[in-house]
């Protein structure tokens, strides 16, 4: 059994650490463009699809961990961009959950609301908000299949303890959408 594969997650070349380890996003809006920005440099160097998300402390607003979608570049259905930076935040706190007492509260800043996978994710993950760019209209407009979700589904959510907060820069984050279907993206997930 030693040709096992070895799965690993890299960050295409073009992601950086933040300039400065030590800052913070006060708002919604600031956190958002983290994650619209990563979308959009993901479609602009070609290295997967049109999401970006990442991981903030809420109160402090330190960035913890980013994500964009790497399904395609890793052959692999289970990295989307919430999943990426969610693994990637468990990895940094050392937990395979982020609500643990002795941690701050974390929160999820995703360009496009969540697919079902995602929302099981984040389920699990113990984030307490997720903060949704682009609705879930928006991508399957391009023609992703988003998998079953329903208000229910938040509403399941909710009562485990996570806020949602939707449409924060709605038209910023449906405009990378727009740009990787101009461009051809793949569609993978048909």
């Amino acid at each position: 059994m030693s040709d096992l594969p070895d799965v690993r997650v890299r960050f295409p070349s073009w992601v950086k650490p933040p300039a400065a380890p030590d800052a913070r996003y006060a708002t919604s809006e600031d956190r958002m463009r983290v994650a619209i920005h990563l979308a959009r440099e993901n479609i602009e160097h070609g290295t997967g699809g049109p999401f970006g998300a990442a991981v903030f402390e809420r109160e402090s607003g330190r960035l913890v961990s980013v994500g964009m979608n790497l399904v395609v570049a890793h052959q692999n259905s289970a990295l989307h961009g919430e999943m990426v930076a969610l693994m990637m935040a468990e990895a940094v706190v050392g937990r395979y959950s982020l609500r643990a007492d002795d941690l701050p509260e974390h929160e999820l800043v995703t360009s496009c609301a969540p697919c079902a996978m995602c929302i099981g994710g984040i389920l699990w993950s113990g984030v307490t908000r997720v903060i949704c760019g682009a609705g879930r209209a928006h991508a399957v407009r391009l023609g992703f299949d988003e998998g079953p979700v329903f208000e229910e589904s938040y509403r399941y959510l909710e009562s485990r303890g996570v806020e949602f907060v939707r449409g924060v820069l709605e038209d910023e984050a449906a405009a990378v959408l727009e740009d990787y279907r101009r461009r051809g993206g793949r569609i993978y997930n048909r």
